[in-house]
């Protein structure tokens, strides 16, 4: 949003200056409408000089009163300071509409994961389920049918896996300050915080595997590769038609073409 209080001083100074302008010429033509018009009598050259002069005393005016209008109505008050998330908010939906923003953010959000999981128990079962979800990433846009809701299913799961490993090092980092009798109770939380992020990713993984399985099969008809096999039986049917059309020539006593 425009800064309001900006945009209305800045329309102020604009119309003082033009007042300023426009006082200068209208004094300046008036006065030598003034001096220059008895000498010689009303010609053709004084018309100009008074029409000049008479204009430029009428924008004047209307500056004028332009300028007292704007300068009754009450300054916007000072927009509220932006603060660190809402510039960082900007800074990243300006990147987001640049060429691979989007992307580049992705990256950088995923590397700063990375990083706060490093040293913590979370980080292998962390680490499997990044590689499967950039495997699972390569191969969404092959699923299609029937296995269209697999990667929406995928996209979900993924989420929430990296959640549980958010809180899988949080319970972590707090059991090495916590005092040792509350050490017992987020050991046993995060003992089954833990177990069930590694069998979430393990699940995941079966998953990822299971989408690669039906892209492999999706394209395979039985035979070898679709297209292969496509390009074979078109090959086929070519020299099916060669050969007949030789025959033909040859029923016919048909010259060969180029011969």
């Amino acid at each position: 949003m425009a800064d309001q209080r900006a945009r209305h001083l800045r329309r102020l100074r604009g119309l003082r200056r033009s007042v300023r302008r426009w006082s200068v010429l209208a004094g300046g033509l008036g006065g030598a409408s003034a001096i220059l018009t008895p000498y010689q009598g009303l010609g053709l050259p004084d018309a100009a000089w008074t029409a000049a002069a008479g204009g430029s005393i009428m924008l004047a005016i209307w500056r004028w009163s332009d300028l007292r209008g704007l300068a009754a109505e009450p300054v916007p008050p000072p927009p509220e300071p932006v603060t660190a998330d809402q510039a960082r908010a900007r800074l990243v939906a300006v990147v987001e509409r640049m060429p691979a923003g989007r992307q580049a953010l992705a990256e950088v959000r995923r590397q700063r994961a990375r990083i706060a999981m490093r040293g913590s128990s979370a980080a292998e079962p962390w680490t499997r389920l990044d590689r499967a979800a950039a495997t699972m990433a390569g191969l969404t846009g092959r699923l299609t049918g029937p296995a269209g809701t697999a990667a929406l299913e995928a996209a979900v799961a993924e989420r929430s896996l990296r959640d549980l490993a958010d809180r899988v090092a949080s319970v972590d980092r707090a059991r090495r300050l916590a005092p040792e009798d509350a050490r017992v109770e987020l050991d046993t939380a995060h003992r089954t915080l833990l177990a069930e992020l590694d069998g979430g990713v393990s699940a995941y993984e079966r998953m990822v595997a299971a989408a690669a399985g039906y892209v492999a099969e999706d394209g395979w008809d039985g035979d070898g590769n679709g297209a292969v096999s496509r390009l074979t039986e078109a090959t086929d049917l070519l020299r099916g038609v060669a050969a007949g059309l030789a025959e033909l020539r040859a029923t016919r006593g048909m010259p060969r073409t180029g011969a």
